[in-house]
């Protein structure tokens, strides 16, 4: 699915309790998932520098385990083993481990809480319209975080998010497809143990 960049004020505002009925749906469905393992396309365009593009899959399980098997750049690997998080670029042939900490989470709260099982709309967002496009919704609301200066969420029939875009307050834009969503999956521990690549070597400077 193409990035989608629509009017929302030209389109129809769902009134009050469709849109309460609508949020209830989409927090459910995520924060009631155990696990997911979601394609995703990204998009990263700071305000005077190149479009950065990214792209793989993502598999997540409660507590705060994560994998994201990038398919580009090829061989780039981001791991959390529900302490640290590990990355590593094929570029440089380097890894590097960091703690992971509440402050990391606190960041991704607003736009990406989905990902973390924790998403509630009226605690970390205000000014909430949806608009109806096609059998689509497209939410646009303003995050409470003072670091983003607004957020945009696609969603389809069943309530899944397909596109999210997420503005910064210094004009950056973060764009984000997720395709072939699937729920409640048994995902092995194996996959949320970090295994230093042959040949790759530790970047000292990050530990």
């Amino acid at each position: 699915m193409a990035l989608l960049v629509v009017s929302a004020a030209a389109a129809q505002t769902l009134d009050q309790p469709a849109l309460n009925t609508l949020l209830k749906g989409i927090e459910a469905r995520y924060n009631h998932a155990r696990t997911m393992e979601v394609s995703f396309f990204e998009q990263y365009t700071p305000p005077a520098s190149p479009q950065r593009t990214e792209s793989g899959v993502l598999y997540l399980r409660k507590p705060m385990r994560m994998r994201c098997d990038y398919t580009l750049p090829k061989g780039k690997l981001c791991v959390s083993d529900g302490t640290n998080l590990y990355l590593y670029t094929p570029s440089d042939n380097k890894a590097m481990k960091t703690k992971l900490k509440e402050s990391l989470t606190e960041d991704m709260q607003a736009p990406l809480a989905f990902l973390l099982g924790k998403l509630n709309f009226d605690k970390e967002f205000k000014n909430i319209q949806a608009h109806p496009e096609g059998s689509e919704v497209r939410i646009t609301c303003q995050p409470k975080n003072e670091i983003f200066a607004g957020v945009e969420f696609l969603i389809g029939s069943d309530k899944r998010i397909e596109d999210l875009k997420i503005t910064y307050v210094d004009r950056s834009v973060l764009n984000f497809v997720f395709t072939n969503e699937k729920l409640d999956l048994p995902l092995s521990d194996k996959l949320f143990a970090f295994q230093l690549p042959v040949g790759a070597q530790w970047d000292e400077t990050a530990q």
